[in-house]
């Protein structure tokens, strides 16, 4: 007895030895992945461990810090969350959350954290500094300035606090304060180029052009990189006529960054006042572009177009925005000289009828023209007045603090749309989500994959995988090799399995009206077969996605589509795929609230269904329910579906 208890006792150390020696090994991989930015591949190591352990709080800790790198915020502050609920004693783990929450902009959350932190180790300064940008942003000034004296005395050598204090005080409008601390921060770090833009936008708020000038170029020395810094110095250089100059530093700026807006629109303007006309008019066609109700952008193109004889372009651009501004003066005046060059007097005299009609009324001159000195002046990006057409723009908000992380893959700034995952179905190929590979599986398609005699061994997968040139030759000699053995068989129990298959080869090269076919005389046969209704439901629906793309009418065939899925749903009741892909037909119906509770099922029966949470997140977000879309779309990402971190950004 006592060797039986002594080898029961080794039995149990051993088997709890290797479990830790598992998550030991997993929380390692998981630590590696994120050391070298493999961020995506780290979360699915961290899973792994929370599966096992949940009681673990390094995996959601590190988690979390993995999901924050992919721009993740909301489900970094939800891992963060269920780490210091199993060990409030980390300080890091506040920082992450506290960190996650300025990025959601929840300020006053972020503060609870910093200060809990701060509890825990009081000698980080970072925390100190970040709690104080939060009073900021909260316009809590006074707080805010406590929080920069504290650490000015404790740390008199850290000159980033004396310009978050110069920050504060311009947000007061004390530039006078303003320009004294971020002259000691400069006493301090004569190398920092954030602290050189700060000196430079007091400068500019003083019209100071040329000491802007000075300290854009300092800041420019040392962040080369930074585009507002070039956009900036280009305004401030405009203002003591440097334009070649401007010019060369708005060019520079689209070679950093090509979509940026400030820098095509002012270059526009730049190249107008140079008389580039057909160059100011590329500039305003990519703003036009990117921005297509921007009515300043496409009066000041109808401009461009009268000068170069484009008449009627010009008057199309003029008409848009007196449509929108029916007492816009200059342009009513602008589009009646169009009308007349081109003949169109009835036009013409309409337009200046309602010149001279206001000036009676209203004794309002006609609006003054283009001149030299407009160039000068600015507005706001966010300023819609058609009288500012000619002048500079400047963003609403200054640049705010950047917190920049570079890592390998930069998944969430893939190119991906708003489209929904496809249905699931029954394929020759196995499916591959794109990160972790995994057989979906479902009961009855290995029972049926369990018959004697089949070619082709049978797999679920989401949408019509394996489409390259060598899989695609293979199905078809599969269609080929299936359709020669149909005719030796006709009439036995074998024509059933192999119609199956040949039905399954036709989905994968999507010949959808014969895959139905065949499904149809499968279900002739074997009425109880669901694999078949399930297959066939989905090619119809396929079909009917590619009908309402033609312009089809396709109300009878979803129809069709939704009762195979009813009585696929009857012989299987259980079955998650199931519920989903009926969500994707409801969704192309328009039955969104039925679309939603059948993901929602699918979800309840398939927790780890990436693909549910991903489509019930567009649909919500389609919906207006940003909130649920983020949820949806982070679970979506934290189980492997890692094109969620691609439409989160895009949604933000």
């Amino acid at each position: 007895m006592k060797r039986f208890l002594v080898f029961l006792f080794s039995l149990v150390l051993s088997l709890g030895a290797n479990a830790q020696f598992k998550i030991d090994r997993l929380m390692t991989s998981g630590e590696i992945a994120l050391h070298y930015e493999d961020y995506v591949l780290s979360i699915q190591y961290f899973n792994q461990i929370i599966a096992l352990r949940p009681n673990l709080y390094q995996p959601w800790h590190l988690r979390g810090a993995a999901k924050f790198y992919l721009e993740d915020f909301s489900g970094a502050e939800d891992d963060a969350t269920e780490a210091i609920d199993r060990n409030p004693y980390v300080d890091l783990i506040y920082d992450l959350r506290a960190i996650s929450r300025i990025r959601q902009q929840k300020y006053e959350g972020a503060i609870q954290d910093y200060t809990s932190a701060i509890r825990l180790n009081p000698n980080q300064q970072n925390y100190w500094f970040n709690r104080a940008i939060c009073e900021m942003n909260l316009k809590n000034y006074d707080a805010a300035l406590l929080q920069t004296d504290t650490i000015t005395q404790r740390w008199s050598k850290f000159a980033n606090a004396y310009s978050l204090k110069a920050e504060i005080y311009l947000e007061k409008k004390d530039t006078l304060e303003a320009a004294r601390w971020i002259d000691k921060s400069l006493e301090i770090d004569p190398f920092d180029g954030n602290t050189w833009m700060t000196r430079a936008s007091i400068n500019l708020s003083r019209k100071e052009w040329r000491e802007a000038d000075t300290c854009l170029s300092k800041a420019i020395h040392l962040k080369p990189k930074h585009v507002p810094s070039y956009i900036n110095r280009a305004l401030a250089r405009l203002n003591f006529n440097n334009l070649r100059g401007a010019m060369e530093d708005y060019n520079t700026a689209l070679d950093l960054d090509p979509n940026n807006f400030l820098a095509h629109y002012n270059r526009g303007l730049l190249r107008q006042q140079l008389g580039a006309d057909n160059d100011a008019i590329e500039d305003f066609d990519y703003v036009i572009e990117m921005e297509p109700e921007n009515v300043m952008a496409i009066f000041n193109r109808g401009l461009l177009r009268q000068k170069t004889g484009n008449l009627r372009g010009a008057i199309r651009d003029y008409s848009k925005v007196i449509d929108q501004f029916p007492n816009f003066w200059t342009g009513l005046e602008y589009r009646a000289k169009c009308y007349r060059a081109l003949g169109m007097t009835n036009q013409a005299e309409m337009d200046e009828f309602k010149i001279f009609k206001a000036q009676m009324d209203k004794h309002l001159g006609i609006q003054p023209r283009w001149s030299a000195s407009k160039l000068k002046e600015m507005r706001k990006r966010g300023e819609i007045d058609p009288d500012k057409y000619s002048s500079i723009v400047v963003e609403d908000e200054p640049d705010e603090r950047a917190y920049q992380s570079e890592y390998r893959g930069h998944v969430q700034n893939r190119s991906v749309g708003f489209e929904t995952r496809p249905p699931f179905m029954i394929s020759l190929f196995p499916y591959n989500n794109g990160v972790k590979a995994y057989q979906a599986f479902d009961r009855d398609v290995e029972k049926f994959n369990a018959r004697k005699g089949l070619r082709h061994h049978l797999y679920v997968a989401c949408g019509n995988h394996g489409q390259g040139a060598s899989t695609t030759t293979y199905a078809f000699a599969l269609v080929d090799s299936l359709t020669t053995e149909l005719y030796t068989s006709l009439g036995t129990l074998k024509e059933c399995p192999v119609m199956m298959q040949r039905a399954v080869a036709f989905s994968v090269v999507q010949n959808y009206p014969d895959a139905i076919a065949d499904l149809d005389e499968v279900i002739r046969q074997d009425s109880t077969l669901m694999i078949a209704y399930w297959q066939r439901a989905v090619c119809q629906s396929l079909m009917n996605s590619y009908n309402i793309s033609q312009g089809l009418d396709a109300k009878l065939k979803i129809a069709s589509a939704l009762s195979d899925f009813n009585q696929a749903l009857r012989l299987a009741p259980n079955n998650a795929y199931l519920y989903y892909d009926r969500a994707i037909v409801n969704a192309l119906n328009g039955e969104t609230s039925k679309a939603i509770e059948d993901y929602s099922h699918a979800i309840k029966l398939e927790p780890h269904m990436a693909e549910a949470y991903y489509n019930r997140g567009i649909l919500y977000y389609n919906m207006g329910d940003k909130n649920s879309a983020k949820r949806d779309l982070s679970k979506a990402g934290e189980l492997g579906l890692y094109d969620a971190y691609s439409i989160m950004k895009r949604m933000k």
